[in-house]
């Protein structure tokens, strides 16, 4: 990073196990230093909003002609919360108590990732950014967001098709093909716990999960389950086409297209997003391009 310039264009790298940060400068060269290194690459934050009180700056992306990246962080926690930073004693509040910001992804982020769905996938990940500090007001101490809560709020879970092995070099390559292939979901887990959703697909006797492609042979049934109450919606190319309220969803449909699933929960009379899975695709690239999306 140049401190001489504003940041923008922060990527995320895992799996790629050696120093790619001389890459840093230009976005597509470090985006292809991560792939030639078997790693994968996600643009964090790629839309943020700060606060007047946050004393932070907005960290775009901004480089948005790269290829070749593995995904996007659909929802930072921390980019969420510095923008109701608006003021000091509004900040204050909603650091001592974060569920009354909280609410979901920016409106822009979710427009651009199921735009760049019509080109091809791009797996979605939840990030905390974790950055706990603690301030003082005379013998007064308190630690704001604190790693325990941080690691408690927002999550990425991915659905691995074995168990841990005990095995680190297994466990890493189970869990990064599963991350590059999209079988994962971005949960709320401060609103309320979100393990044991699930969202799958069925044809005939197959069926498919979060990351999955498949060709549009006939009838298509989609079931979505979430372990609370909840208002859950199936989105199709960005656009929503069912939704239902409690603790399934089931929908059965023909054409190709981009499905994903979203669940949304109230607190305080407030409805704030409680999970949003990645897609399953149904049909080829250029079927699913040719559908109508979002504007």
């Amino acid at each position: 990073h140049d401190p001489t310039r504003p940041q923008r264009n922060h990527l995320l790298v895992f799996g790629a196990h050696e120093d790619v940060a001389p890459c840093a400068n230009d976005p597509q060269r470090l985006i292809d230093a991560v792939r030639a290194r078997g790693g994968l690459c996600f643009l964090a934050h790629p839309f943020e909003h700060s606060g007047a009180a946050s004393g932070e700056p907005e960290i775009d992306w901004r480089a948005w002609d790269v290829s070749g990246y593995t995904g996007l962080e659909l929802w930072n926690y921390m980019s969420e919360f510095k923008s109701h930073a608006r003021d000091p004693l509004g900040s204050l509040v909603i650091a001592l108590w974060p569920r009354l910001a909280i609410a979901g992804p920016y409106a822009e982020t979710l427009a651009k990732w199921d735009a760049l769905l019509g080109r091809g996938p791009v797996v979605a990940i939840g990030g905390s950014d974790a950055h706990a500090k603690t301030y003082s007001l005379g013998p007064i101490r308190r630690e704001i967001f604190p790693y325990a809560h941080l690691f408690r709020s927002l999550n990425t879970h991915v659905l691995l098709p074995e168990d841990w092995s005990g095995d680190t070099d297994r466990d890493e390559r189970l869990l990064l093909e599963a991350l590059a292939r999209g079988s994962a979901f971005v949960g709320y887990d401060g609103l309320a716990h979100t393990a044991g959703f699930r969202f799958a697909a069925k044809r005939a006797d197959e069926e498919f999960i979060m990351g999955d492609h498949f060709e549009a042979r006939g009838r298509v049934s989609f079931r979505v389950q979430v372990p609370r109450a909840a208002r859950i919606t199936l989105l199709q190319n960005g656009f929503r086409v069912a939704t239902a309220r409690g603790k399934e969803l089931l929908y059965t449909t023909r054409p190709p297209g981009v499905y994903r699933a979203e669940a949304y929960r109230r607190y305080l009379s407030v409805e704030r997003a409680w999970i949003l899975s990645n897609p399953i695709y149904v049909g080829d690239a250029a079927a699913i391009d040719a559908a109508p999306r979002p504007r």
